[in-house]
């Protein structure tokens, strides 16, 4: 039997990444998992490639909106794995719903 840290739960599916006035359709692979030591949420995915999401981050964008279709919150985008897919994450509320401690 496998133990785990903590339980991860997560959204994979379309979304919207909001920067500023402007949004991109994005697909996403999200998880998260409370973190009891801080005492909050801590959520983070990959955003599939996308030259838009691309242009940009390396335009200096760093930080978006990430919505799907049960939630929203801010996110952090990163530097690019070798697939051209950009990491992102946040702390607090994620961008999608969660089930709800017993």
């Amino acid at each position: 039997m496998s133990e785990h840290e903590h339980d991860e739960e997560g959204y994979r599916g379309d979304a919207t990444l909001v920067f500023g006035e402007e949004e991109v359709a994005v697909e996403v692979e999200l998880r998260g998992y409370f973190q009891p030591i801080d005492g909050r949420y801590h959520w983070y995915g990959r955003i599939k490639k996308h030259d838009d999401v691309t242009s940009r981050v390396e335009g200096g964008a760093r930080t978006a909106v990430l919505r799907t279709p049960t939630g929203q919150a801010e996110g952090t985008l990163t530097d690019p794995d070798p697939w051209g897919r950009y990491r992102v994450g946040g702390i607090s509320t994620p961008p999608y719903k969660i089930e709800e401690p017993a």
